[in-house]
């Protein structure tokens, strides 16, 4: 399946960003319009920080373990989704760029490594389901840093 990718210019710097985004903790705070129930296990920061948490999109519910597998500061947090009972192996890739102003593009990427045969067959309506879901979590995104 083709990836999604949203991204969004915020005023903050890249350092910033990161700083927010490397505690997994921040990211029930944008994204629990669709991932709920967040327990957390391993460090708080970076590499091996992660979550577990009920995805709750188009009308289905799935467990998801989140697990940061890579992180680069400022500019990358690279985080590994599995579900389905292991059927859908997906990463999450944050990419953070400065921009000319100081400001930063956050770039999110939902890459499936492999999927359920549903999602496949579906893929038009899986990937739009993703991309509305991401698109708003980084508007939220964006408010979250706004008010940090």
């Amino acid at each position: 399946m083709k990836p999604v990718i949203v991204s969004i210019d915020v005023p903050q710097t890249a350092e910033e960003v990161y700083d927010f985004l490397d505690v997994m903790a921040h990211h029930e705070r944008f994204t629990d319009h669709y991932l709920t129930d967040w327990r957390y296990g391993g460090p708080d920061r970076g590499v091996g920080s992660r979550a577990t948490v009920l995805a709750a999109l188009a009308g289905t519910k799935a467990d998801v373990s989140i697990e940061v597998v890579e992180a680069e500061a400022p500019r990358l947090i690279v985080e590994r989704n599995v579900s389905a009972a292991g059927r859908r192996l997906a990463q999450g890739t944050y990419t953070l760029d400065r921009l000319p102003s100081g400001s930063t593009r956050v770039t999110f990427t939902y890459t499936w490594l492999r999927a359920p045969l549903a999602d496949r067959l579906l893929a038009p309506v899986v990937r739009l389901v993703m991309r509305r879901a991401n698109d708003t979590a980084m508007r939220r995104l964006a408010a979250e840093l706004a008010r940090s």
